[in-house]
């Protein structure tokens, strides 16, 4: 048997047993315009979501000084 008949036989049993697990977990609602090319969309794995920068106690207190020191020129140099 060719290789290239193996690999479509491969492609074809993968399409079935995606389209039954999606049949299996029912519609799934999807906002947007569709990709222009459905297999790339497949493929590509969800970007990493960003957490938010959280700062220790130590970094919250030089910056509060940071700012008390800002403020306070800011100030000397209105008057």
């Amino acid at each position: 048997m060719p290789s290239e008949h193996i690999v479509a036989l491969l492609v074809a049993e993968r399409d079935r047993l995606t389209r039954a697990i999606e049949a299996l977990q029912g519609p799934t609602k999807r906002r947007g315009r569709p990709p222009k090319n459905p297999l790339v969309a497949l493929a590509t794995p969800a970007p990493a979501k960003k957490g938010r920068r959280t700062f220790t106690a130590a970094q919250r207190k030089a910056q509060a000084l940071k700012m008390k020191a800002y403020w306070a020129k800011r100030k000397k140099e209105g008057k």
